[in-house]
């Protein structure tokens, strides 16, 4: 396993530090809201959704009181990743209350110590058992999403310059799943500009030019299959000659992709008609010959930002021609998780990355960046006041 990273290490420019941390102990923000109605709403429908034993049931009992009135504790002694957590912040935040460390680590290690509950990785019945899966494979299994995958189907005789937007749209706005690739199928459909606080698709088009893609995965279900879309149409046109598919290692913030999500979104396209069967088939046909890999590094569930990564992932960034990194978490990751003046640069707050990078992200917390003036101007005196988290608006940044 490579090496942890050494979180008292941090590759964030001087200058933005002094951006306060977003915590998660004020009354009415919205980290608040996750510790202290989220989450446990997640435990009480994690219950009902298997016939756990006594044992698991108390596990996550405890965990409800635990992570409402208690305080972090370390991970059993037995736990393989025991240590990790422990270089990773642990030995400065066990003990603390879940409300006053800072956010991005309290809500990551909310699910590690879920994992721990249900037994996911402890020898017996219950390792290995995805406690999300009925949550994910739903999404999969409906008429909206029988309705995204047709849609593609009218794509198919467009250019393949309007086919690129409209399936780059997908991927961006697959977080709000009514939508999919309605946004995008037709001009009438399209998101209104108003809604992209910041537009930097052109940039990022330009950088597919025949080299290697890495994306990294946000949502599994119908937030994967466009992103998976967007994948083929690149190699299907030779606008990237490999692609890297960079997903969880365990399952992670309810919806965050695994590689068995990943086949799973995969499966649904290869059983569908049309452009998406036809899509699907060439995307496993694509994993087998090695032009799409996943990689599924122990970073990617670490609960501190990019600028920690470790070197081996730092070098499989750096030989990329471009990395997109898809959705909320990734973007908090990617520029740290701190209350910055939302017109900071996008290029300042990932100066650290080893390579071009773009963020897809749909707004859902507190943290952005790279606005103009005028747009975040806009945006206040419009009194929209959850347009950081509320998943109305979205952002395609890039930095070369």
């Amino acid at each position: 396993m490579p090496e942890p990273a050494d979180s008292s290490r941090s590759a964030e420019p001087a200058a933005l530090a002094d951006a306060p941390v977003i915590l998660g102990d004020v009354p009415g923000s919205f980290p608040r809201s996750v510790l202290a109605e989220r989450h446990p709403a997640l435990i009480r429908k994690v219950r009902d959704a298997f016939p756990y034993g006594p044992e698991r049931q108390r596990a996550l009992d405890a965990l409800l009181k635990n992570s409402a009135e208690g305080v972090m504790e370390p991970l059993g002694a037995r736990a393989r990743d025991h240590g990790q957590w422990e270089v990773w912040g642990g030995r400065e935040y066990f003990g603390r209350s879940w409300y006053e460390v800072p956010f991005l680590w309290s809500e990551s290690y909310f699910y590690r110590q879920l994992l721990d509950a249900v037994g996911y990785f402890e020898p017996g019945p219950w390792q290995g058992v995805d406690p999300f899966r009925p949550f994910k494979l739903a999404e999969l299994d409906t008429p909206g999403a029988d309705g995204e995958l047709a849609a593609l189907d009218g794509l198919a005789g467009r250019p393949a310059a309007e086919q690129e937007e409209a399936l780059l749209l997908g991927s961006l706005w697959g977080n709000r799943a009514d939508l999919g690739f309605r946004l995008a199928a037709t001009d009438d459909d399209a998101a209104p500009d108003s809604q992209l606080v910041v537009n930097d698709s052109e940039s990022l088009r330009s950088l597919f030019a025949g080299g290697t893609l890495c994306v990294v995965a946000d949502n599994s279900g119908r937030e994967l299959v466009p992103d998976l879309l967007l994948i083929d149409h690149l190699l299907r046109g030779r606008r990237v000659e490999r692609a890297v598919l960079h997903v969880k290692p365990y399952p992670y913030y309810v919806s965050d992709a695994t590689t068995a999500d990943g086949i799973d979104a995969l499966r649904r396209l290869t059983a569908a008609s049309g452009a998406a069967g036809a899509a699907g088939h060439r995307l496993w046909s694509a994993m087998t010959d090695g032009r799409l890999a996943v990689r599924a590094h122990p970073f990617s569930c670490a609960p501190l930002p990019y600028a920690d990564m470790p070197d081996d992932l730092r070098r499989d960034f750096a030989e990329a021609d471009v990395t997109v990194m898809k959705g909320d978490l990734n973007y908090r990751r990617l520029v740290g998780d701190r209350h910055y003046p939302a017109t900071t640069p996008f290029a300042t707050t990932t100066a650290y990355f080893p390579g071009p990078v773009a963020a897809l992200r749909t707004l859902k917390s507190d943290v952005v960046v790279g606005l103009d003036p005028r747009t975040e101007t806009a945006l206040v005196a419009a009194q929209e006041q959850r347009w950081r988290t509320g998943g109305t608006h979205a952002l395609i940044q890039v930095r070369r």
